[in-house]
C-alpha cells in the first residue's frame, strides 16, 4: 500500500523521470540526501531500474575522515492529498491487495487515499559538492565497492535529493463495487468485514528521492554524473591479452584493406584497359589478324592444362582459359595462357 502511494505521488508531481518512488515503509530512513544506493537493471525485458538502499553514505566510501562539507537546502513542495480508484484487474490493483491483504469478494476496485499533506525537499547543493570531490578518492576496500565492482550491472548512486512529509500520514484503502453517481455502492447493509485496511506512519518520512551516478576511475577520482547523458560505472583495466588481441584485430583490418585497394586498383586498370580496347575499331585492335603477328593455339592440344589468364584472372575472380600463346613466355615457361578475346590481343597491342 505504501508502496502504491508513492507510485501515484511520483507519478503526478513528475519532475522529468528522475524522482524515484520508495519502495517500502521500512527502507524510507535509508534515503536521506548523500546516500549510497546500488542502481542495477533487472533485465532485458524491463527497461526500469530497481534501487536497492545501503546503510553507508558518501563519506563512508572515501579514503579519510574528513567530513563532507557540502550543505543541505530545504524548503516545501507542496500540500498533497489524493484519492483514486484502481481496477482489481490492472497490474497495481493486484499489488495493492497482494501487499495490503483485504477482503476482495464480490468487488472489482479498491479506493486508495493518500494523506501526504505538506512535503518538502531536501537537497544537496550540488556546486560546493563538486569542488569539494575533486580532492577526494574513493576507498577501494570497502566491502560495498568491491561487491558492486564485481558486478558490471550494478552502479553506485547517491542520493541528492529527498521528499519526505512534515506530519503524521495516512494510507487508507477500501475494497467495493463502481457505482454510477457514487464511487462505491455495497450489495449488503453494512460493510463486510475486511473491506477496509489503514496505516498511519510518523513525521519526516521519506516517500521519493533522486540519485547522481558515480563514475569511478582506476586511480580513485569519481565524478557525479549531473546529466542523463553520462553513464555511472567503474573505469575498466585492460588485460594483457584484450589489449592484444584488440591489436591483432587493428593489423588485420590494415591487411585487409590494403589487400581489397590492391585488388580495386587492379580491376580498375583491366576495366580501363578492355574498355580502351573495345572503344576502338576492329582493324586497329585484332592483332592477330595481321600479317607476321604471334598465333592463339588451343594449349590443351599439346598437354597444356587450363589455367588462369595472365591478364584478366589475377583479379577478385580466376578467369581461366585453355588459349595462349607460345611466342611468349613469362616466369621460366614458354608460354602464355591468354583469352582469345579480348586478351590475346590487348597483351600483344601492350607489348608491341
Amino acid at each position: 500500500m505504501f508502496a502504491a502511494a508513492t507510485k501515484s505521488f511520483v507519478k503526478q508531481v513528475g519532475d522529468g523521470g528522475r524522482l524515484v518512488p520508495v519502495p517500502s515503509l521500512s527502507e524510507a530512513d535509508k534515503y536521506q540526501p548523500l546516500s549510497l544506493v546500488v542502481k542495477k537493471k533487472r533485465c532485458f525485458l524491463f527497461p526500469r531500474y530497481k534501487f536497492t538502499s545501503t546503510p553507508f553514505t558518501l563519506k563512508d566510501i572515501l579514503l579519510g575522515d574528513r567530513e563532507i562539507s557540502a550543505g543541505i537546502s530545504s524548503y516545501q513542495l507542496l500540500n498533497y492529498e489524493d484519492e483514486s480508484d484502481v481496477s482489481l484487474y490492472g497490474r497495481r490493483g493486484n499489488h495493492i491487495v497482494n501487499d495490503v491483504g483485504i477482503n476482495v469478494t464480490g468487488s472489482d476496485s479498491v479506493a486508495v487515499k493518500a494523506s501526504f499533506g505538506v512535503v518538502t525537499k531536501h537537497e544537496v547543493e550540488v556546486s560546493t559538492l563538486l569542488k569539494e570531490i575533486t580532492t577526494r578518492k574513493i576507498n577501494f576496500d570497502h566491502s560495498l565497492i568491491r561487491q558492486t565492482r564485481s558486478s558490471r550491472k550494478a552502479v553506485l548512486c547517491v542520493v541528492m535529493e529527498s521528499i519526505r512529509t512534515t506530519r503524521q500520514c495516512s494510507l487508507s484503502v477500501h475494497a467495493g463495487i463502481r457505482g454510477e453517481a457514487m464511487r462505491f455502492h455495497f450489495t449488503d447493509e453494512q460493510n463486510p468485514k475486511g473491506r477496509d485496511k489503514a496505516i498511519v506512519f510518523p513525521a519526516h518520512t521519506t516517500i521519493a528521492f533522486s540519485v547522481f551516478e558515480l563514475f569511478i576511475y582506476l586511480d580513485g577520482a569519481f565524478d557525479l554524473c549531473v546529466t542523463s547523458v553520462s553513464k555511472g560505472g567503474f573505469e575498466r583495466e585492460e588485460t594483457p591479452t584484450f589489449a592484444l588481441l584488440y591489436r591483432l584485430r587493428n593489423i588485420l583490418f590494415e591487411r585487409n584493406r590494403r589487400v581489397m585497394d590492391a585488388i580495386s586498383r587492379s580491376q580498375l586498370y583491366l576495366d580501363d584497359l578492355f574498355s580502351d580496347y573495345y572503344d576502338k575499331p576492329l582493324s586497329m585492335t585484332d592483332i592477330s589478324l595481321k600479317e607476321g603477328t604471334h598465333i592463339r593455339v588451343n594449349l590443351l592440344n599439346h598437354n597444356i592444362p587450363k589455367g588462369p589468364c595472365i591478364l584478366c584472372g589475377m583479379g577478385n575472380f580466376k578467369r581461366e582459359t585453355v588459349y595462349g600463346c607460345f611466342q611468349c613466355s613469362v616466369d621460366g615457361h614458354k608460354y602464355v595462357r591468354l583469352h582469345a578475346v579480348p586478351c590475346f590481343d590487348v597483351w600483344h597491342k601492350r607489348m608491341k
